[in-house]
């Protein structure tokens, strides 16, 4: 497996995606999301999953933390949430139909579950498996690990375990009721301090 392998499909919603995390996310949760996107294809082929719509995926796992940033920080509603809003409005510019924009913001929010069946959203299931090894190094030794030193060395974690800790611990002070808060209890902060990739990494 390599990261030729993995071509992203160009379409208006992936390059707005790809455009508005690039403006936005610092070069360590840019390098994270598309890190993302690409652990999701890599489990899809390991697995052999069917019927992946993988333009929803890109576009999902591009913007999955969008609502971290402060552009995007709604006052009340759960980070995963917010960012599947500005998934569901730039879909639509797009010219997706209303349920393929509402299921952008499933897969968003998804990703934050602590687990889904693919049987019911295998997007969302791709996302979560992805983001779990990314963020709190949920099955290390999974993918290739040729695979894995190849995305690193394109897209190195940088500052990822502080910067993302910072952001989800903010957001779980103010909003106690979402997953955020669960994350932070979960021990989000030791999970990325010692994650398994950091020693694969020079960034």
């Amino acid at each position: 497996m390599r990261m030729e392998d993995l071509r992203a499909p160009d379409t208006p919603a992936t390059r707005g995606a790809l455009e508005l995390a690039a403006a936005l996310h610092s070069p360590a949760l840019l390098n994270h999301v598309l890190r993302s996107w690409l652990w999701a294809e890599a489990f899809a082929l390991l697995e052999d999953r069917r019927g992946v719509d993988h333009e929803l995926l890109r576009t999902a796992a591009v913007l999955h933390d969008i609502g971290l940033v402060p552009a995007y920080d709604n006052v009340a509603l759960s980070y995963e949430e917010a960012g599947g809003q500005v998934a569901v409005a730039l879909t639509a510019g797009a010219g997706w139909p209303a349920e393929r924009r509402q299921r952008a913001l499933e897969v968003v929010v998804r990703h934050n579950w602590p687990a889904v069946d693919p049987g019911l959203d295998v997007e969302g299931y791709l996302l979560e498996v992805a983001t779990g090894l990314d963020i709190s190094g949920a099955r290390p030794d999974a993918l290739p690990a040729d695979f894995v030193r190849e995305v690193l060395d394109r897209h190195p974690r940088l500052g990822l375990g502080a910067e993302f800790t910072a952001r989800v611990t903010e957001q779980a002070a103010r909003k106690p009721t979402t997953a955020a808060h669960r994350l932070v209890q979960g021990g989000l902060a030791d999970k990325l301090a010692h994650h398994p990739h950091e020693r694969l990494t020079a960034g």
